[in-house]
């Protein structure tokens, strides 16, 4: 985390440790405020680096040495983009850029179809076995990781690992609301953050553009989109122009998929 980041979160972490402290000497469960304390600290953050460091310590809350988020965007089709932030050891996220694991982990694919929450295990991962065999080794053998599906066509899946001590059936039945809403609580604050460092991803169609696109969609030809919204035959090529420049594509076909990608025509 940089400097900066630490120096806007001291006073949120040092309110969050004592209240961490008091319900221990309580004996009430810490994930009891988890929420409104990652709320809290989010509140009065900005920047990724910043906000991931509030989700860590959530993260922490709930008995987890390490997390990671990953983005994924539906464009381009060949090759839907990924970022991803995470405090895993340095080690490791080189071994998983080079090796392109993120083609093939077990878990990545399971929260690209699937909310249900994946909980990492032999099985999992039982046709990449040197994927599994490399993590555990850089002191990931512990993990859990949900996905949440997001407008725009964005996926974001939230990863929790620890070193040490197996997810037992009764931690994952008192902690299961938690550490679901913590992943809603790191998608809609992560995902949101990068796409203020990312604003291509968010390309900004008007109203009538969106219109002409989905009767586009539907199969209407040019004349036929004039006729059905009354203008102008110029003023729909002016129109689907416009979108072809925004979205970044070659051609009429092309805007209607990444449009539809994208959400805008739903």
């Amino acid at each position: 985390m940089s400097k900066k980041a630490r120096s806007v979160l001291a006073p949120y972490v040092d309110t969050l440790q004592r209240r961490h402290r008091r319900a221990v000497a309580a004996a009430i469960p810490p994930a009891s405020d988890l929420l409104l304390d990652t709320q809290h600290l989010l509140a009065g953050v900005e920047g990724l680096d910043a906000i991931f460091e509030a989700i860590t310590l959530g993260a922490r809350r709930l008995g987890f040495e390490r997390c990671a988020y990953g983005l994924r965007i539906k464009v381009p089709f060949t090759r839907p983009e990924t970022i991803i932030i995470s405090n895993y050891d340095a080690r490791w996220q080189q071994r998983y850029r080079d090796a392109n694991y993120l083609d093939t982990d077990p878990t990545v694919a399971h929260g690209a179809r699937s909310g249900e929450p994946i909980i990492w295990s032999d099985d999992v991962f039982k046709h990449t076995p040197q994927l599994w065999s490399e993590a555990r080794d850089c002191g990931l053998r512990v993990g859990w990781a949900q996905s949440c599906f997001g407008a725009k066509g964005m996926v974001g899946m939230l990863s929790l690992v620890r070193s040490h001590e197996a997810l037992s059936s009764a931690e994952i039945a008192q902690h299961d609301p938690f550490l679901r809403c913590l992943a809603n609580i790191a998608h809609l604050a992560l995902s949101a953050g990068f796409a203020r460092d990312h604003p291509a991803w968010h390309p900004k169609l008007t109203a009538r553009e969106i219109e002409v696109l989905q009767w586009t969609a539907d199969g209407k030809n040019t004349e036929d989109v004039a006729q059905l919204l009354h203008i102008s035959v110029n003023t729909v090529k002016f129109h689907i122009k416009n979108v072809i420049e925004k979205l970044d594509v070659p051609n009429k076909p092309a805007a209607v998929a990444r449009a539809t990608a994208l959400g805008f025509l739903d």
